[in-house]
């Protein structure tokens, strides 16, 4: 048996139009999986044409759109076996000048929707009794960042959120993962990346040497979507080239 065989799985990934949800969509594609791409973007439709599969357009910040969006995926798949939780956003402002809009915004797009999409993905699986599901943390997991206390708590959130649910799912064949990404070479991070000093200080601090791509996302997509990863849950895996670990 090939214990990453995901083949004929079906899979809902959010935040697929572009970057790292775009390249962990192509990989479950690649794998052998159905897919449908959750995004709230125009370019859904684009990337949907690319990876071959079902688009859908919604909202996730809005809890109405969002069930409506989860409910086309599942319908046009027939089902749902693995889910990835990768939609994100953030803002930035000083702390004591965070406009508590924008607060509630990043934790409405970034927390809430994880735990409702997990929920709704859970429902199905329970029945099933299999399922993976796949939510996105951040290095602002595990740090307090600058500038972004919404993104911060939000990730902090998606961190326990997934111990959570992995422990009243695990025993039901459910596994929830989360993926912590390094500094990724994405458009969020062109900025980042221009500022000579910052773009330095973060090179030298990565044992790998560089920025993180896309790609780099990829085989840990398909472990965990997969029965390799059968025994793996409630974990938060970094995906950051030893980032943490300097």
């Amino acid at each position: 048996m090939n214990m990453f065989d995901i083949a004929g799985k079906r899979a809902i990934v959010t935040g697929a139009s572009r970057g790292l949800g775009f390249a962990m969509a192509q990989a479950l594609k690649e794998a052998g999986a159905s897919l449908a791409i959750i995004s709230s973007s125009d370019r859904v439709y684009t990337a949907a044409g690319e990876l071959g599969a079902h688009a859908v357009r919604a909202d996730l910040g809005d809890l109405k759109e969002l069930e409506r969006g989860f409910n086309d995926a599942l319908c046009a798949l027939g089902g749902v076996d693995i889910l990835v939780n990768c939609a994100g956003m953030t803002r930035r402002y000083p702390c004591e000048e965070f406009p508590i809009e924008d607060w509630q915004r990043v934790i409405d797009v970034n927390l809430t929707a994880t735990f409702r999409l997990c929920q709704l993905a859970g429902h199905e699986m329970l029945k099933t009794g299999h399922g993976k599901i796949i939510n996105v943390a951040s290095m602002l997991s595990f740090f307090g960042g600058w500038t972004v206390p919404a993104y911060a708590a939000s990730k902090g959130g998606v961190a326990q959120l997934t111990k959570s649910f992995a422990n009243e799912w695990a025993s039901h064949g459910i596994n929830v993962n989360a993926i912590a990404p390094g500094y990724m070479a994405t458009e969020i991070n062109t900025d980042l990346r221009a500022d000579k000093v910052r773009n330095d200080e973060i090179v030298m601090r990565i044992p790998a040497g560089r920025w993180g791509t896309p790609d780099d996302m990829k085989g840990i997509t398909v472990f965990l979507s997969s029965p390799a990863s059968d025994y793996v849950n409630g974990a938060i895996i970094p995906v950051d080239g030893g980032y943490l670990g300097r």
